[in-house]
């Protein structure tokens, strides 16, 4: 499957999941800020992701499950082994922007239209 047919899925689940326009989902959007996602969208889009696509995915896999504990989160923000733990989770999405002001209130605007494209294209290449 090419990376466009792959955005196009993402994209159909996204307007249903979200009520967006179709042109609102682009490769840069953000789930939250741009194109509206609350947390409890999150758990529509990994189900209806799961059946467009075909695979199952893991608690925690494509957005993040708790991270408070004390190791991983101080004061309201991500600590250096909270960022490692992040990161070795979902490589399919950059951190760079929010390592520089890692307050855990935002960890959901990491979560962009290109991080689910590059999740689900990492998905499909370990079931081939």
């Amino acid at each position: 499957m090419t990376q466009e047919e792959i955005l196009g899925k993402v994209r159909t689940v996204l307007v249903d999941a979200l009520g967006v326009d179709e042109e609102d989902v682009k490769l840069e959007a953000r789930l939250t800020t741009d194109l509206h996602a609350e947390s409890i969208d999150f758990l529509d889009i990994v189900f209806r992701i799961e059946k467009a696509f075909g695979f199952k995915i893991g608690q925690g896999e494509l957005f993040p499950d708790n991270i408070n504990d004390p190791k991983y989160v101080q004061d309201g923000v991500v600590t250096q082994d909270g960022l490692a733990l992040l990161r070795e989770r979902m490589p399919h999405v950059d951190f760079s922007e929010f390592a520089k002001d890692p307050k855990l209130e935002k960890v959901s605007e990491v979560f962009t239209v290109s991080s689910l494209v590059s999740f689900v294209a990492a998905k499909l290449a370990k079931s081939a």
